[in-house]
């Protein structure tokens, strides 16, 4: 008996048939180049002297491929690549727009200063237990919680970032580091464990993890489910992993105690991650929730912001200081998630820029400043205007920066956040964004004055160490110049920063790149 003939099969309608284009490959490559160049310098750990030599060019390469991968973003808006050829929502895809590769290219900036200045900063012990390795997993986990569009592997790369931190925190194993490990590691964990919660949580009211996929369904159901209690759990996860009031204080506890260069990679990198994981939730995927807990949102962030400047204004050590000023950056970055307009997004994103790269500069200064001067204690040391005018002047356009003072790169998102408070009647928060920069101007304008302008103790013993203009100068001026183009050149930045609001805001292009024949409601 002959056997009936089967029926063919449209495999076009769950799975990606077509050869995968080469330049859909952009998506994808931090990841590899971060996973290869990581798994190289894992085998040759051992020869301290070339690893250097591998890991600076990687990170070049790096720095490359996030740029060709902003370039394409810019010419065709959000770009999706499917893994395993399975089809959005049962696929994984990573979905790229404009936020997340601008984030994207700036880590890797930051990343390359941090990994020149390591030649310098990080001993031969240091990179025997992988300080270089840990660097690459680091930079893997950070790019791909900017690159993916599935909330389950958001969670994943940011284990595999917390993982790789573990490491750097505590190469050397001091008794410092271990004790600022151990407080950071706890309250991650805990935030961890917050959001795989929300994740399963929100699995079982959508049966999806995919972004854009919720993005169609959150609207159907906002009045059937309770999506308010499931965004509130997010906040909290998010806003314990950005280090956010009242859940803050594992931060200034444990970012004094590494190397200095690992201390800048963390606050130019890790709470901006918490911060772009949180926009994604309450912007892309429930506006309707957030509008809800706005004002609960407003309240955090002004509360992080002043409460993170008057910290900086009790600290006697430079350090302890740098780290309640990336607290109170976490608060003006709520502020444009608070108000969820065009121009509080838009400010948002471009302080978040503005952040990563002043932050990591900041700390890398003062490692310099604690080198030449013998410590990091501002009431001890002094002098350093007169034996090193460069890194004086250096330090003092991130002083002004971080302070929001013309004409450099803090100024202008400010400005925005501002206005953009003021359009809306929140009068209170754009005085709150106003008083932070006043106080935090006062708080780094102690440390110049003190630190830096004053004569040296009489009774100083320490002896300075020397300053290489490659390895410790290099990072610091590539990094102080872009706070100053960013400052006197604003318009492209803020032209990049208003469209990537738009796209986060009016998502028909991120929705359509993942579902290019009908995901759009």
């Amino acid at each position: 008996m002959a056997s009936p003939e089967k029926t063919p099969v449209d495999l076009s309608l769950a799975m990606v048939t077509d050869p995968v284009a080469l330049a859909d490959w952009l998506v994808i490559a931090p990841l590899v180049i971060c996973v290869l160049v990581g798994a190289v310098l894992l085998m040759v750990r051992k020869n301290t002297a070339l690893q250097p030599m591998i890991a600076i060019p990687g990170l070049c390469l790096l720095v490359l491929v996030d740029a060709a991968l902003l370039g394409r973003v810019l010419v065709e808006g959000p770009i999706t690549m499917t893994m395993g050829r399975w089809l959005p929502p049962f696929g994984i895809a990573f979905t790229v727009d404009l936020l997340g590769a601008v984030l994207t290219l700036v880590a890797g900036i930051a990343a390359l200063a941090g990994g020149i200045y390591g030649a310098g900063d990080v001993n031969d012990s240091g990179r025997r237990y992988g300080f270089y390795p840990f660097l690459f997993l680091m930079m893997a986990g950070v790019s791909g919680a900017f690159l993916t569009g599935d909330i389950f592997n958001l969670y994943v790369w940011f284990e595999v970032l917390l993982i790789a931190s573990f490491g750097l925190l505590i190469l050397g194993s001091e008794r410092g580091q271990i004790d600022g490990a151990t407080k950071y590691a706890f309250l991650n964990l805990v935030a961890t464990t917050l959001f795989l919660i929300a994740t399963g949580y929100l699995y079982g009211i959508f049966g999806t993890l995919n972004m854009a996929d919720i993005a169609t369904k959150a609207p159907q159901i906002s009045d059937k489910a309770p999506l308010v209690t499931l965004v509130s759990l997010f906040v909290l996860a998010f806003g314990m992993k950005a280090a956010a009031f009242p859940v803050n204080f594992w931060l200034p506890a444990s970012y004094h105690t590494p190397r200095v260069v690992v201390s800048a990679l963390f606050a130019g990198l890790l709470t901006k991650v918490g911060v772009y994981a949180l926009m994604r939730i309450v912007l892309l995927l429930f506006p309707a929730e957030r509008d809800i807990l706005a004002m609960i949102i407003a309240l955090i962030a002004a509360a992080t912001m002043l409460l993170g400047a008057i910290g900086a204004l009790a600290q006697t050590d430079f350090r302890r200081l740098l780290g309640y000023l990336v607290i109170s950056g976490i608060g003006i970055m709520f502020a444009g998630i608070a108000l969820a307009s065009p121009g509080g997004i838009s400010g948002t994103v471009f302080y978040a820029v503005h952040s990563m790269v002043v932050m990591t500069a900041l700390y890398l200064a003062s490692g310099l400043a604690a080198r030449v001067s013998g410590g990091f204690s501002i009431a001890s040391t002094g002098g350093i205007y007169r034996s090193h005018v460069a890194l004086a002047g250096i330090t003092l356009v991130l002083f002004f920066a971080v302070s929001g003072l013309p004409p450099f790169s803090g100024f202008w998102p400010k400005v925005v956040l501002v206005k953009a408070s003021l359009d809306v009647g929140a009068w209170w928060l754009a005085t709150a964004i106003l008083l932070t920069g006043f106080l935090t101007t006062i708080a780094v304008g102690r440390v110049w004055l003190l630190t830096y302008w004053r004569n040296a103790p009489s009774d100083e013993t320490a002896v300075a160490a020397p300053i290489s203009a490659l390895v410790d100068y290099l990072p610091l001026i590539m990094l102080t110049a872009i706070v100053i183009i960013l400052g006197v050149f604003p318009q492209q930045i803020l032209e990049l920063s208003q469209t990537a609001a738009e796209q986060l805001l009016n998502p028909v292009a991120y929705i359509r790149s993942v579902f290019p024949t009908g995901g759009v409601q």
